[in-house]
């Protein structure tokens, strides 16, 4: 059993089906309502370090396969990182090195060609194993897809109380009624401390809230593949980019000429959806329990830097905010009783690491 059919949820119900088990996924909602459909659906590969590496290549893969079997759109796109300072351009050309051939670096006439729209840049670097998913088309049709399977069951609007261990069992207490299962796995998001709050507290679980925008934008390119755009502050928010000793120059010119962004958390970057509005995001905000509320100048800022990638006026057409668990490292992966599995992705990579994330996870579990 499977309780949550956001991405991981979702990576878990396939990778456990895929290995022989009977599986049963219940969703509170009608649907997935949380952070994995409330992100730009950018699968950034290239842009991560460590084991969110490699969990992320096997991700690409599986959303390459899972597009061609329950129909949505995973164009290999790839991403253009707009550099607009040499202190970004050394970062650039530091993860060039590490990746042997996944990243071409841009001079400025190389960026203006890609993404004419892109002001300022000095250079650039293409990323050429990232993908797009449009999050909201993507999570409802891989979920429909895998109630179609046999062996595979979604149950949407349906509550998960409580979870006991049994004899060689596990109890889990719904809004419909008791359920007993071999094995459950737990994949709420943020919401783990709501029905395991020793779990969150001992691996420090937190919330983050981060606000984001689909624009109409008339100056952007236009094409139906276009690459995902990053800026100068991505550099500041992927573990690939971070490894780079030249990321600390990039934070401490932000902090004396824009401090604003830094205080936001801007991570600008823009994602195109197939009816040729962009997706624009996002911004960070820590301790949302005690801060619910949206900041109007947040959007602003992203605006702003929006305009920097895409051209301008850009013309709003949606606000939204996601709150996406967090944590001291990458994912939360923990077994407080038998038969019981919770698993979270607390650094905002759950859709680029969610399928690899989960092969692994499962290996010791099933």
């Amino acid at each position: 059993m499977v309780v949550g059919a956001g991405i991981v949820g979702l990576a878990a119900a396939l990778e456990a089906l895929s290995r022989g088990s009977d599986v049963v996924v219940v969703e509170r909602h009608a649907r997935a309502l949380g952070a994995s459909v409330r992100n730009l659906g950018h699968i950034a590969v290239t842009a991560q370090d460590g084991p969110a590496l490699g969990y992320a290549l096997a991700t690409r893969d599986k959303w390459i396969a899972l597009s061609r079997q329950a129909g949505f759109r995973a164009p290999e796109t790839g991403t253009v990182v707009v550099a607009r300072a040499d202190d970004e351009m050394a970062v650039l050309e530091d993860i060039a090195a590490a990746r042997d051939g996944a990243v071409q670096l841009l001079d400025g006439a190389g960026v203006a060609e890609r993404v004419p729209s892109a002001e300022g840049a000095v250079g650039g670097a293409f990323l050429r194993l990232d993908l797009r998913v449009d999050p909201r088309a993507a999570l409802t049709d891989v979920a429909a897809w895998f109630a179609r399977q046999p062996r595979a069951s979604l149950v949407p609007g349906t509550a998960v109380l409580g979870v006991e261990p049994g004899n060689g069992r596990t109890l889990v207490h719904t809004s419909r009624g008791d359920v007993v299962a071999r094995r459950v796995v737990l994949a709420v998001g943020a919401d783990v401390d709501g029905l395991f709050p020793g779990v969150a507290e001992e691996h420090g679980l937190g919330r983050s809230a981060h606000q984001v925008l689909r624009v109409a934008a008339p100056g952007a390119p236009s094409g139906a593949d276009e690459p995902a755009l990053l800026s100068g502050t991505s550099l500041l928010h992927y573990g690939g980019f971070t490894r780079s000793p030249q990321h600390k120059l990039v934070r401490e010119r932000l902090e004396h000429e824009q401090p604003a962004l830094l205080a936001a958390g801007v991570d600008a970057r823009a994602m195109q959806r197939a009816d040729g509005t962009w997706l624009l995001g996002d911004t960070q905000r820590a301790d949302v329990v005690e801060h619910p509320f949206r900041d109007e100048a947040f959007d602003e800022l992203l605006l702003r830097q929006g305009e920097l990638l895409l051209g301008g006026p850009l013309r709003v057409l949606e606000r939204w905010t996601g709150v996406q668990p967090t944590g001291p490292g990458q994912f939360l992966v923990a077994q407080p009783q038998r038969g019981l599995l919770v698993v979270s992705v607390t650094s905002g990579t759950g859709m680029t690491t969610a399928f690899g994330l989960l092969q692994r996870s499962l290996d010791g579990f099933l």
